[in-house]
């Protein structure tokens, strides 16, 4: 089946047409500073010339609690979606908008949404719930949902198969850093923790998200400047994380400049690798015992000085590095007496999407 895999943004749409069975990409792009989605797409079908489209795969961030597998979208999961807007504000509107124009442009064609959150719905209570009033959960939704779903459930498979082992066997601590970073826990191929929650905001320090913070930060600022909540709350999304610390959001400009002897990028990669450190503690004591540390994502796959920081001083937990193979970026970068295994496995979040979309298409 060729799937044609979108992730549409508020001013931006990637595409690639993949063939589901055997990953081959047919096509693919990026149309940045997108004013009309419809006329967007429409280049899209120039482009793609006679290549027939089999089925469209939409990338949707939150998909709350209703939305727990990928889904053929009708008009009555449309209007579903629409209900969870205020749950992804930031993300939501725009993949719902992608999939309207989709839906025209490539009218009588299977489309489905496939959901960053879906993978977590294997969630314990006792890992989701906020100790927050109950009503919260009830009434509004307030909950850990996490997210990079299709990354992390695609990095599983692959650490499986490269280690010839049953997933179902396996406990993967697997770190998807990027520009947006997450890290979850995975027993037997089921997410049992991760640390993304309500919205992508929470967890890791980012390029531009600052992670982890007390809420009561939001209302210190606003009293202490006069500015709305709402102001402060974005500039948790836009201005803080890497870029906040550094000026720069890009991990490669951060790591250089501190490679040059800049104090200031030192101490933000510092930052960023020791909640990355703290989060292995965790869901190692979650997880009760590991098989691998999976590192994947832009800065997961490409920065060894990232590795070696999140690594450093855990060896006496059995995540034990090899210089060489990590400053390689090989595929194995732990030593040979590391009593677990430390792996880079490159995430393709589009195959993953394109995999469901066919699946799902089939079994409608």
């Amino acid at each position: 089946m060729r799937v044609l895999v979108l992730n549409t943004g508020s001013s931006s749409i990637k595409y690639q047409l993949i063939e589901s069975a055997s990953g081959e990409r047919l096509a693919g792009g990026l149309a940045a500073e997108v004013t009309d989605h419809e006329a967007a797409l429409q280049d899209v079908v120039t482009e793609l010339g006679d290549v027939a489209v089999d089925a469209v795969g939409h990338r949707v961030v939150h998909g709350g609690e209703r939305f727990t597998a990928p889904t053929v979208v009708d008009d009555a999961v449309l209007d579903a979606l629409r209900a969870l807007v205020p749950l992804a504000p930031l993300h939501n509107p725009a993949n719902i908008r992608g999939i309207e124009v989709a839906r025209r442009v490539w009218s009588g064609v299977p489309q489905v949404a496939v959901f960053d959150t879906a993978f977590h719905r294997t969630l314990p209570p006792h890992a989701y719930l906020y100790a927050v009033p109950v009503a919260w959960y009830q009434e509004h939704g307030v909950r850990r949902y996490g997210f990079h779903g299709s990354s992390h459930e695609f990095v599983s498979r692959r650490t499986a198969e490269l280690l010839g082992r049953d997933l179902a066997a396996l406990q993967l601590i697997v770190a998807h850093l990027g520009n947006g970073a997450s890290i979850t826990a995975v027993a037997g191929g089921r997410s049992v923790d991760t640390s993304m929650g309500l919205s992508p905001l929470e967890g890791l320090v980012m390029g531009s998200r600052s992670g982890d913070i007390d809420p009561t930060v939001i209302t210190h600022i606003a009293t202490a400047t006069g500015r709305p909540f709402e102001d402060v709350a974005a500039e948790l999304n836009t201005a803080s994380g890497l870029k906040g610390l550094t000026g720069v959001s890009d991990m490669r400009e951060v790591t250089t400049r501190a490679a040059s002897g800049d104090g200031t990028a030192a101490l933000a990669l510092a930052v960023f690798c020791y909640r990355v450190k703290k989060y292995v503690g965790a869901y190692l004591a979650v997880l009760g015992r590991c098989d691998a540390l999976v590192f994947t994502g832009g800065i997961g796959e490409h920065s060894a000085a990232v590795r070696r920081g999140v690594c450093d001083g855990l060896e006496p937990f059995g995540f034990v590095l090899d210089d060489r193979r990590n400053d390689a970026n090989e595929l194995v970068v732990s030593r040979a007496d590391s009593s677990i295994s430390v792996l880079v496995v490159p995430t393709d979040e589009e195959l993953a999407i394109a995999e469901h979309t066919a699946i799902t298409v089939a079994a409608h």
